[in-house]
């Protein structure tokens, strides 16, 4: 577990080539918790730091500087500083949400095992204000500058997930492959996934959409510009880490070597 006293910076864009249309976006591989967010969490210490290894997308961040160093064009990265328990920037804001179902919209009630994180009265409005609407005002800029600059966008998320199923997944009894391609019916071209299928097929399958569907595209642009593609990638931890929240293990420079092979491909097409 990680502390800071203040909430800013809390995200960062990494540049890439001018010329290259991939925002990398890592969301949840920080532990970091700003001291004025964790007094609003009744977990203990010891109950914390467990519910971050299992909640955190570990080393994602370590697989994305990996690709963006050895990619043929560099990519973009936008990179989460702080832990998703602060703000999940990922989560619709709002009743569209279907992980408010399990007390883990925007802003968590409740932890990877279905226990209370925050009080039952906590009003997240102003965790919203101050982390959810700058980070997705961030993300709707460095798309846009990538419109204006090549004329297309495309968002990669790096993301992973447990081997085994935790109990706040909505969708946990399905298939859990070592690559999960989540996808878009507006967002994701065919090439896309194709690509990623091809850069991925090295680790023992992949699937689509199972345990983890869909992709992030900022609200600006989804379902509207075509221009803006979209994937997901969701790494089965075994893959790569000793489960949960351990260290990384050589598999972890295969999956950045896979996936600058990604970037390249999107980079090259057309």
């Amino acid at each position: 577990m990680n502390t800071t006293d203040s909430p800013a910076p809390s995200f960062q864009l990494l540049p890439g080539a001018a010329d290259s249309p991939v925002i990398l976006h890592v969301p949840h591989s920080a532990r970091a918790v700003p001291e004025d967010v964790r007094a609003g969490i009744v977990l203990d210490d010891d109950a914390l730091r467990l519910e971050l290894d299992h909640i955190t997308d570990s080393h994602t961040a370590e697989i994305a500087a990996g690709a963006a160093g050895s990619a043929t064009v560099a990519p973009w990265r936008f990179v989460n500083g702080l832990s998703r328990l602060v703000v999940d920037p990922e989560r619709f804001p709002d009743e569209r949400e279907e992980m408010l179902a399990v007390g883990m919209g925007a802003v968590y009630t409740r932890t990877t095992h279905r226990e209370q994180l925050r009080p039952s009265a906590f009003d997240p409005a102003g965790l919203i204000a101050d982390y959810f609407v700058p980070y997705a005002r961030a993300v709707t800029e460095a798309v846009d500058a990538r419109l204006d600059a090549v004329g297309r966008a495309v968002v990669i998320d790096v993301h992973s997930y447990p081997s085994e199923p935790l109990p706040y997944e909505l969708h946990g009894d399905g298939p859990r492959p070592p690559i999960c391609l989540g996808t878009d019916s507006f967002h994701t071209p065919p090439e896309l996934l194709a690509a990623a299928r091809k850069a991925f097929s090295g680790f023992g399958g992949t699937g689509l959409d199972s345990p983890f569907a869909g992709t992030y595209v900022p609200l600006k642009h989804y379902g509207k510009d075509r221009r803006v593609g979209a994937l997901m990638i969701e790494i089965r931890r075994d893959v790569y880490m000793s489960e949960p929240g351990g260290p990384a293990g050589p598999g972890l420079d295969a999956l950045a070597a896979a996936l600058a092979e990604l970037v390249d491909a999107v980079g090259a097409s057309a």
